[in-house]
């Protein structure tokens, strides 16, 4: 069942891209329906620089708003934390428990 979490954010991935340690694991990108050979299957969407992914409460980066699903990066170092912080001026609300810390 799909979890959703108490807050995330939308960045361009473009901007997620700019941390040096970034790597994506495109395979779990949401899936979209494409012919292959004269039959529809489902296959994960190719992410270009216009797109946005999901920066959740616990640092995990996603395409899509749940939490549990569709995870493109979640290698969460203090490296990471502090690029979110920064860079991207990420800041969770204070009423929200992480539940990382």
């Amino acid at each position: 069942m799909k979890k959703l979490g108490s807050y995330c954010t939308a960045y361009p991935i473009q901007q997620l891209r700019e941390f040096p340690k970034w790597t994506e694991a495109s395979a779990n990108a949401r899936k979209e329906n494409r012919q292959v050979d004269g039959t529809e299957v489902a296959v994960p969407r190719e992410l270009t620089d216009e797109d946005f992914l999901y920066l959740q409460e616990n640092f995990v980066v996603t395409d899509g708003i749940f939490i549990d699903e569709n995870i493109i990066f979640d290698d969460i170092t203090p490296e990471w934390i502090h690029f979110c912080e920064t860079a991207l001026d990420a800041q969770v609300p204070a009423h929200i428990n992480r539940g990382s810390e």
